[in-house]
């Protein structure tokens, strides 16, 4: 395959993995996934090796990575088969987050016919006469769901054990044959489950149907224009390519061991400042190939041993969730067009000790872990490649996704989730972005005019937060202000982190401002769950970014 050819099969299937994404969006009904687009889309071979994904989640996809070999070679698939699963110790990262799997068959023998893209009966799988049928490769797709029915609405409740997250769903198959499986659907979705999950997310557990059904006919289209052997040869070539972009790359670290340690504020129960290691240790080893001097290679080895054990809180992460956080910050050092493949990540190596804060056990409470302990995760490895490349590493960002959920039970059945965006650190040679999304999530916010046509709620504020920011050379960004009101009664449950433990700055730069919660002015704990009432106004204020060199304050 030559370079042209393989630059052109990279941009296919990853706009197959975008079309899917669209898909999702446009047939989706929560304002979650179709105005903050909380999902994502991806594609991995027949071993279950990630070859292609579109620009969404970090954490999401970093964690896909990761768990599919295991999640795909514990199932015997057939043609047309589609399976769901949201249990984070099998793959996942939190109950909200549902995956859909469907694999691709081919014929071994005739010819491969495309399905139609609105068939009376959607097809998932190769239409062949011959029984006898290859699998080439699978279509996954992940969501975020604001009711997955835990106790309190939004689904992001303050526990302290995943069976008081919501609804797990172990791997099941909710499609056999390209037809739903209706008695699964009803057990996993119906009214008689005895949770409230409300009609859209079975609405949205439709889209992401949807959408896999799209990218199976798109990949169809593809193959049948060429052969399988060209097909897998191009899946190939994509991870030889990435593994040699992400060797050129990381064989620039130095030689040695890397540590740095962070706290993480809380639990949402006793636990304070809870300690989190790392030690990265980069070594080389001489790679394949005649010219061995040319081909040596770095290898990776990420170690968070001597981290706290888990907790009671649901701060605790699967493992990965943490080796997510982890492949996002080495897949930063790599150049934008390097395609998002297993080849990048083959000289990694992720440990956390089984029943550790990172590599927890069930049944421990994992909500907050994929969105917050994540986070502190890449400000561990930041902070230890500081040490390594600092010219290349930039200040932590915010370190928190600011997560709140609000709801209500009853007669009147509503939930809304949102993460709030906040600073970024700045680097040594520009000051950090302010009020966005930073790290692990990609998502929008859900804007004003959706939120309040939605749900009993009025945004009273939102703007930067200005002087949040850490000082130096280059500052850090501002973290963001979003003022709410109730126009009903509701429930309330903040997860959040970096109100105690301000996001660092690097070489003599400032440490960001630690964000704020408030209720009617009061501080509010960084982890909460109450009543509110109508009239009464939530404040919330994101930390800023971390500065980045001195400055004349601070000489």
């Amino acid at each position: 395959m030559t370079a042209i050819e393989l630059a052109v099969f990279i941009s296919r299937v990853e706009s197959i993995c975008a079309e899917m994404g669209a898909i999702l969006q446009r047939a989706a009904f929560s304002p979650n996934i179709k105005d903050r687009l909380d999902f994502s889309c991806a594609l991995f071979d027949a071993e279950g090796e990630l070859f292609a994904q579109a620009a969404h989640i970090p954490v999401h996809l970093g964690s896909m990575a990761f768990a599919m070999r295991d999640i795909v070679g514990q199932v015997v698939w057939q043609p047309g088969d589609m399976l769901i699963v949201n249990d984070p110790f099998l793959g996942g990262t939190h109950l909200p987050d549902v995956t859909l799997i469907a694999p691709l068959f081919v014929p071994l023998v005739g010819p491969i016919s495309v399905p139609l893209s609105a068939p009376e009966k959607p097809q998932l799988g190769m239409q062949s006469d011959d029984t006898d049928q290859q699998l080439v490769c699978f279509v996954v797709n992940r969501a975020h769901h604001a009711n997955i029915g835990a106790a309190t609405p939004g689904s992001m409740p303050l526990s302290s054990s995943i069976e008081q997250e919501g609804l797990l769903i172990p791997p099941t198959l909710i499609v056999r044959n390209g037809e739903l499986e209706t008695v699964v659907f009803e057990q996993l979705f119906g009214a008689q489950t005895g949770r409230t999950l409300g009609t859209d997310t079975s609405a949205d557990i439709a889209a992401q149907l949807s959408a896999n059904r799209v990218g199976i006919t798109r990949l169809t289209e593809l193959i049948a224009a060429s052969t399988v052997a060209l097909f897998q040869a191009g899946i190939e070539a994509i991870n030889r390519y990435g593994e040699t972009i992400a060797a050129s790359i990381l064989a620039k670290i130095p030689v040695g061991s890397y540590a740095f340690e962070d706290v993480m504020d809380n639990d949402g129960y006793q636990a304070q400042n809870i300690p989190m290691k790392v030690s990265i240790t980069v070594s080389k080893s001489v790679g394949d190939g005649q010219e061995a001097q040319r081909n040596e290679v770095a290898e990776m080895q990420v170690d968070f041993s001597g981290s706290a054990m888990q907790v009671k809180g649901n701060i605790n992460c699967p493992l990965s969730v943490a080796a997510a956080g982890v492949f996002y910050v080495f897949r930063c050092l790599l150049p934008a067009r390097t395609p998002n493949c297993a080849g990048i990540f083959k000289s990694i190596k992720v440990i956390a000790p089984a029943g550790s804060l990172l590599n927890a056990q069930r049944p421990a409470a994992t909500a907050a872990g994929n969105v917050e302990t994540s986070m502190r995760v890449v400000d561990l490895v930041l902070g230890a490649l500081a040490k390594a490349i600092p010219a290349q590493i930039p200040a932590a960002s915010q370190g928190t996704m600011n997560n709140v959920a609000l709801g209500a039970r009853g007669n009147q059945v509503w939930d809304y989730y949102e993460t709030v965006g906040g600073g970024m650190g700045a680097s040594r040679i520009s000051e950090g972005l302010s009020g966005v999304q930073c790290h692990m999530t990609n998502t929008l916010n859900t804007p004003i005019e959706s939120l309040e046509s939605h749900f009993p709620v009025r945004v009273m504020s939102y703007g930067l937060r200005r002087g949040s920011g850490g000082e130096g050379e280059f500052k850090g960004g501002d973290g963001i202000i979003r003022e709410f009101v109730f126009l009903e009664s509701a429930e309330l449950t903040l997860l959040t982190e970096r109100r105690i433990n301000s996001p660092w700055g690097l070489e003599g730069g400032a440490a960001g401002q630690p964000g704020r919660n408030l209720l009617d002015g009061k501080e509010l704990p960084a982890k909460c769950n109450l009543s509110v009432k109508a009239g009464q106004v939530l404040r919330i204020e994101t930390p800023g970014g971390g500065g980045y060199g001195r400055w004349p304050e601070n000489p």
